[in-house]
């Protein structure tokens, strides 16, 4: 899997909350036999009713930010919402919170989540409004850092982090402490914690 331990990018400002994922990805689209041709309709039903809608809004075009509020991904356990986001472009999502099945099929997609508190997420959103809003996310710091000078600390498990910065998924992830593991029941063993086993051949 693909090492992401940076990513610099403009920020596109969804005010909204409970966004669901029928409307990141409304079913009628979920023709695809394959994880491509998401994209194009990402926001398809918001895009088409509101010409106003933020995703049609040509200054926000490439952004890989995007910056929205409570409770983001609930609804359907569908993991097409997070392939659509993906092939738009967008790389990461700052949020105040999320929808549990909808974080779990992000980080299995290598879609990057970050919690922020409400305040913060205000702040972000009305600067991607009043003009073009660039962020540095470096996950080894837990940090955010905009063009201007502001800057955001967040939390990311250890788990998570080492999954995004490595390329790890969760298998390659539990190998990373093959040799730790291997060291501890070796200990355990010459302390007769474990049992020593009798193989016979």
């Amino acid at each position: 899997m693909e090492s992401k331990a940076s990513i610099t990018g403009k920020c596109i400002p969804l005010e909204m909350s409970d966004v669901d994922t029928d409307l990141i990805i409304p079913a009628q689209y979920l023709t695809s036999v394959t994880r491509k041709g998401y994209g194009e309709n990402l926001f398809k039903r918001l895009r088409e009713n509101s010409p106003d809608f933020i995703f049609n809004n040509a200054k926000y075009k490439d952004a890989k930010i995007l910056v929205t509020k409570n409770n983001f991904g609930c609804g359907s356990s569908r993991e097409h919402a997070v392939w659509a986001l993906k092939e738009y472009g967008i790389q990461v999502i700052i949020a105040h919170s999320f929808a549990d099945i909808f974080a779990g099929n992000s980080l299995k997609n290598r879609l990057i989540l970050i919690q922020l508190p409400e305040s913060e997420i205000y702040k972000i959103i009305e600067k991607s409004k009043q003009s073009e809003y660039i962020l540095k996310i470096d996950l080894h710091s837990t940090k955010i850092e905009s063009k201007c000078g502001d800057i955001y600390n967040f939390k990311m498990d250890d788990f998570q982090k080492s999954c995004f910065i490595n390329g790890f998924d969760e298998i390659d992830y539990l190998l990373s402490f093959k040799e730790k593991i291997i060291k501890f029941k070796h200990e355990q063993m010459q302390n007769n914690i474990i049992p020593k086993l009798n193989r016979t051949i």
